[in-house]
């Protein structure tokens, strides 16, 4: 297939770029950015759109002739109206634009963050409760994204088009690329700087979650984009629940004269972790993902960086 991509210089994107082409897809990328990752721009296969979220003649173009569009950049704003503005009107753009082109399927990426406050139960069949501006950006985006169906006026009469949603946890990964990029949380890095420099970590007791590789998550894209299904939701995430203390541990660990402390703060939060599930995609897909082993290497990457 033919994909457009957008966000395809960014983290989850140069990995999602690199799985596909490893099978055999064609990637036309939109980014701001097309000479970010030079190993990416000159691979086969792949077609630089130089494109902002916004710019609806460049994202037209590059959609012209595309099977398929995978959305995964991100617009940001500082107020609910510029939330909306960059990030969801971009979305509905877009969607309505791969429709047009005549794209066959489009995957959304949207983030658990859209689910918002934690339940006992966090599946995909719970409600959206987002619990600020980016969770109820994406929670926005999904709801256009599964709404569009048929009956829209003469433009869209019948749509054809599958539209899917996945939500990823914290995706973490060395670069896909030698000259590629990891992910924009900066929490690995200031542990890894701090243990080097002796200076304290902080983090809050209790905290984690269940941390997903990002070649991980190009699995998951590339299964659901791979299948015939329509409008269904996905967590991407892993099976294992890894603290943040864990984490520091280790990262002090790398450093045997480091004489860093971890240091908590206590805001009431349990010491049983409650889990997202992900049973949807080992049912649907057999997929299963542990990231015990690629935790391990990546605190080693951070480590070695500093």
């Amino acid at each position: 297939m033919r994909v457009f991509l957008t966000g395809g210089t960014g983290f989850i994107g140069h990995y999602v770029a690199k799985k596909l082409l490893e099978n055999g897809h064609e990637v036309v990328i939109a980014t701001r950015h097309p000479d970010k990752i030079p190993s990416l721009k000159g691979a086969p296969g792949v077609t630089m759109v130089e494109s902002a979220l916004l710019d609806l003649t460049s994202l037209e173009k590059g959609l012209n002739g595309c099977d398929a569009c995978i959305h995964i950049a991100l617009g940001w704003g500082e107020t609910p109206f510029s939330m909306l503005e960059n990030d969801t009107r971009a979305t509905v753009q877009i969607l309505e634009l791969a429709a047009m082109a005549g794209c066959k399927k489009f995957i959304y990426t949207s983030s658990t963050a859209a689910m918002g406050k934690m339940r006992s139960v966090m599946n995909e069949t719970v409600a959206n409760l987002p619990i600020d501006l980016y969770g109820a950006t994406k929670s926005s985006g999904e709801s256009y994204v599964l709404g569009f169906r048929n009956g829209y006026g003469s433009k869209f009469p019948n749509v054809e088009m599958t539209r899917n949603v996945i939500r990823p946890g914290y995706t973490f990964g060395n670069p896909a690329y030698p000259d590629g990029c990891t992910q924009p949380d900066r929490r690995f890095f200031e542990m890894a700087m701090a243990a080097k420099n002796n200076n304290d970590i902080k983090i809050n007791k209790n905290d984690g979650t269940q941390f997903i590789h990002a070649s991980q998550q190009a699995e998951l894209y590339l299964k659901l984009l791979e299948s015939d299904l329509n409008e269904e939701v996905f967590l991407g995430l892993s099976t294992t629940w890894v603290s943040w203390k864990e984490i520091a541990e280790k990262m002090i660990a790398f450093y045997p004269n480091s004489t860093s402390k971890i240091i908590e703060t206590d805001l009431g939060w349990s010491n049983t972790p409650m889990l997202y599930s992900v049973e949807k995609i080992a049912r649907t897909f057999d997929l299963c993902f542990d990231s015990t082993a690629l935790l391990e290497e990546h605190i080693k990457y951070w480590a070695n960086l500093v």
